[in-house]
């Protein structure tokens, strides 16, 4: 059960369909209620962060397996002007948008695995993991 899907963000419903999406592949992949909970979160705090930084980008969701482990990739793409202090951004509290700041420290917590690769100029790539358990 190999799949990959992808929603390009543009406008505000993109975020809507992108956390619909995390759902319902989450939910193929088995996960639990909470789990779907915490990575449609995570899936929605990625599309936002594009949608307010980049103005657009991309959410692709894959499903992987390592082993006998099964689990979601959702990685978060843009061309915008990328993040100029990663470690400042992933502060809890950290906003430049006037939001809660929950963004994306909350991702980092929310799924297992977390990656980001940003250059000023260039744009942003964030991957971030979940493995059922």
């Amino acid at each position: 059960m190999n799949f990959e899907s992808s929603v390009d963000i543009i406008t505000e419903w993109d975020i809507v369909a992108a956390r619909q999406l995390g759902r319902n592949k989450a939910k193929e992949v088995g996960f639990g209620t909470v789990d779907q909970a915490r990575i449609t979160t995570a899936i929605s705090e990625l599309a936002r962060n594009i949608y307010i930084y980049a103005g657009k980008g991309k959410i692709e969701i894959n499903h992987i397996t390592e082993g006998n482990l099964k689990g979601l990739l959702v990685i978060a793409s843009d061309e915008g002007p990328g993040i100029v202090d990663v470690r400042k951004a992933l502060e809890d509290g950290y906003t430049t948008s006037g939001g809660l700041g929950a963004g994306l420290p909350g991702v980092k917590r929310l799924m297992d695995n977390f990656k980001i690769e940003t250059v000023i100029g260039e744009g942003t790539k964030i991957s971030a993991t979940k493995w059922l358990r």
